[in-house]
């Protein structure tokens, strides 16, 4: 027999602490790789380098760093969530890229669109959202929802008691 399990106790609960904060990590050195030091010391040249062209070059450093750091945190991230068998949430496997394990920011890491390739887009409920990943070119797709059409027999019938009634 095994041990009488508590209410309100987690199993695993260390392997769901440490995703939690590997996710936290990743995505504040993600973000990160955005904001930069006003007061930081930057050199100026008198040559064609300007003050902002040195700035530009320390911040795309500092953010190559930042965003390397940030996908190998996600790395071991999806790593712990496998060998521990814990399934990620769907909001945090929707803003991971599954190819090279990127942080999926709008904008920066990631392009996101609605695609309809139904009949021209006559059916509203296959829209479909494809999130391209920036880095790798990977795409994932997501369907969006919308309400769906009834069947034609049902649609048929309450026509028929619309036009009866009216």
């Amino acid at each position: 027999m095994g041990k009488s399990k508590e209410p309100g106790t987690v199993p695993n609960r260390p392997n769901y602490s440490r995703i939690s904060y590997l996710y936290q990590a990743a995505s504040y050195l993600a973000n990160r790789s955005q904001v930069t030091d006003p007061n930081s010391a930057t050199q100026y040249s008198e040559t064609t380098e300007t003050k902002v062209e040195a700035e530009s070059k320390q911040t795309s450093r500092i953010s190559h760093a930042d965003q390397a750091l940030s996908r190998r945190l996600v790395t071991d991230l999806r790593a712990t969530s496998h060998k521990s068998q814990i399934r990620l949430s769907p909001a945090m496997k929707r803003s991971i890229c599954k190819y090279c394990d990127t942080l999926l920011i709008e904008g920066e890491t990631s392009s996101s669109a609605v695609e309809n390739n139904s009949k021209g887009g006559k059916k509203p409920w296959a829209d479909v959202l494809v999130v391209k990943c920036l880095i790798c070119q990977g795409v994932k797709r997501f369907p969006v929802e919308a309400p769906r059409q009834k069947r034609r027999p049902i649609r048929e019938r309450e026509s028929n008691l619309r036009h009866e009634k009216g």
